[in-house]
């Protein structure tokens, strides 16, 4: 699979396959998380394994999941991811402005997950309090985002946004993501 393939195949999953993930595959997404372009080089990102179940079911529910569809798009008894990586800023490596280097990070992660066949939902509504308590995350680590991992068992689809670019479940329960179109988002000067 080529970047490009990557990139048009990747979408949230919200519903997984109750198989685990070896730790060496998660590893390895970090790993590819790493050589993800940082600010000043100064690299403040770094991440928690959840892999455990009785801590993945524990973090499961300090998570909220699609704003636009809830509760109809969490996942059901069964469909839960099984693990997830926490992804932190060391703030005695960088106080603040970490933001970008998050987002390029964890786009590396996303798309690695796909390589490996690996569904991946990006949520940053976090009980974050909890979180740390439940993870036992030091203070000087801040708790950016979670992302949740397992093999998928759907399938969404990328349409083009009709008016609207709120994703939704057809009767089928099948997710649909609306893109603005390519036309709509590039700028002519």
């Amino acid at each position: 699979m080529d970047v490009y393939q990557a990139i048009y195949k990747r979408r949230t999953i919200r519903k997984f396959k109750q198989q685990k993930i070896d730790r060496k595959v998660l590893e390895k997404l970090i790993d590819a998380a790493r050589f993800a372009p940082s600010g000043n080089n100064l690299q403040p990102v770094k991440y928690r394994i959840v892999e455990e179940p009785e801590e993945v079911a524990k973090v499961f529910e300090q998570v909220k999941w699609a704003g636009y569809i809830a509760p109809e798009g969490n996942p059901k008894k069964g469909e839960e991811p099984v693990a997830f990586i926490m992804v932190l800023a060391d703030t005695n490596i960088r106080k603040a402005g970490y933001e970008l280097d998050v987002g390029a990070a964890v786009q590396n992660l996303l798309l690695s997950a796909v390589e490996e066949g690996i569904g991946t939902c990006w949520i940053g509504s976090v009980n974050r309090d909890n979180v740390r308590n439940i993870l036992n995350i030091p203070e000087n680590l801040v708790i950016s985002t979670a992302i949740a991992l397992g093999y998928p068992a759907e399938e969404p689809v990328s349409e083009e946004e009709q008016g609207s670019i709120k994703y939704y479940k057809d009767s089928n329960g099948v997710l649909h993501v609306p893109k603005r179109a390519l036309r709509d988002i590039i700028i002519n000067s």
